[in-house]
């Protein structure tokens, strides 16, 4: 029987759904924009964005994995573009970044998300593990889970081995003693099967996995079947 001790968790469209989400995060962000700062909004555009990230990749290669600190300079050269000083356009960019974030942060739960969660911390440590910029404080998960580790900690993001090994080295563990529970076939289920977790693939969609996938350990179709699929594994 696996001495399970661990489950790390993915967030994004693992425990909600982050397209809405991001989608009303950026429309306060640019009413944010338009009421502050009117002479953005030409340049915040999809015309322009994309330039803006590219100098922004090229100025700094080693922190695309960042998405904050990403944005973040895209809004400052949104507001350099504009006409504002620096120390404007950095307040600025600062102040439109907290916006956004604070709405990319007010996530709606899958149903059945948190009642398992609740059950499963009085059991395991749990830690999310993440590609994306989601705070697990302002997002209501900070008193179930024991910690979160994400791309722009490592500086690589899923199915990147080092993402894996990061909670295993953090915490002493090894992979068998853990389980990876995430949506994605290849940055979840093939990442941590690479390095020997055991996965659960988080299956809402009912998609279909191609012929060649890595297969996880365990599938489920609604995030309440979260407790079951775990004793399945221990068993």
């Amino acid at each position: 029987m696996p001495d399970i001790q661990l489950l790390t968790l993915d967030l994004d469209n693992t425990l909600w759904d982050v397209d809405a989400i991001i989608i009303k995060a950026e429309q306060d962000l640019r009413s944010w924009l338009t009421a502050n700062a009117p002479e953005s909004m030409a340049f915040y555009t999809q015309e322009h964005l994309p330039e803006f990230r590219k100098a922004v990749v090229d100025t700094h290669p080693s922190m695309v994995h960042d998405l904050s600190f990403m944005r973040i300079e895209v809004l400052n050269q949104v507001m350099l573009a504009a006409g504002f000083e620096e120390i404007e356009s950095r307040s600025l960019a600062e102040g439109a970044f907290e916006v956004f974030f604070e709405g990319r942060n007010r996530v709606q739960f899958f149903p059945g998300a948190l009642e398992s969660l609740e059950t499963l911390s009085q059991r395991y440590t749990m830690y999310a593990l993440t590609n994306g910029n989601a705070d697990i404080e302002r997002a209501g998960l900070g008193h179930l889970l024991d910690g979160a580790i994400s791309s722009a900690d490592v500086g690589k993001s899923k199915p990147s081995k080092e993402m894996f090994h990061a909670p295993l080295e953090k915490l002493g563990l090894n992979p068998e003693q853990t389980i990876h529970i995430g949506d994605n076939p290849i940055d979840d289920i093939q990442g941590a099967h690479a390095i020997g977790m055991h996965t659960i693939w988080v299956n809402l969609n009912q998609a279909s996995l191609s012929e060649d996938a890595v297969q996880p350990h365990q599938e489920i179709a609604h995030l309440d079947e979260l407790v079951d699929a775990i004793d399945r594994i221990h068993s």
